[in-house]
């Protein structure tokens, strides 16, 4: 599948604000369209099928790695799969619209080897590992056992901040949501 379009990558690490700027962007921006990763985890509550992830059992999603449908995919966690179909990516530009990929660092890393110059990838870096798990303990989703997989994760994935094309620090969300939104006009020449 060549890509000759343009896609934005959004990636950081759990709990540094990522989908927050995503939101904040989209909501701004009817030209941007979010990437509908799909996903072999349960929903959590109040996300929708089709709108928030493509909820897909691990059978169906294994079918699609052998069949190459992913531009990227990884096991993020132990028997939890997600990935971006090219499928998702050729819909939205259908819709002459630019992809907005909100994924995992590592998949990120993939998509952007694959396509160059023509995307753009951020990194939200939280202001520290102790303000993230800050973050992720007030969400009360996470057991103190899969908090502290999420924070050694994030220290994980902060050291690939690097290889991305901006890093944005979230410090302060209004903040952080107005720099990536220069970048992007930037990026688009808007």
């Amino acid at each position: 599948m060549p890509i000759t379009h343009p896609l934005i990558i959004i990636t950081a690490p759990s709990g540094a604000g990522k989908t927050s700027i995503t939101r904040f962007l989209l909501q701004k921006y009817p030209q941007l369209s979010f990437s509908i990763s799909a996903a072999t985890r349960n929903p959590r509550q109040g996300e929708v099928d089709g709108k928030d992830y493509y909820f897909i059992s691990e059978e169906a999603f294994k079918s699609h790695i052998v069949n190459n449908d992913f531009i990227e995919w990884e096991m993020v966690y132990e028997g939890k799969y997600y990935g971006t179909l090219k499928a998702e990516l050729q819909r939205i530009w259908e819709q002459r619209k630019v992809p907005m990929l909100d994924i995992d660092v590592k998949g990120a890393i993939h998509v952007q080897q694959q396509l160059g110059s023509n995307c753009l990838s951020l990194f939200i870096q939280p202001p520290s590992v102790a303000e993230l798990e800050k973050r992720l303990q007030s969400r009360g989703t996470e057991t103190p056992e899969s908090l502290a997989t999420r924070v050694n994760k994030a220290s994980y994935e902060i050291s690939f901040s690097h290889h991305f094309n901006r890093i944005v620090v979230n410090d302060d969300l209004q903040k952080a949501c107005l720099e990536t939104e220069q970048i992007i006009q930037q990026f688009l020449g808007w």
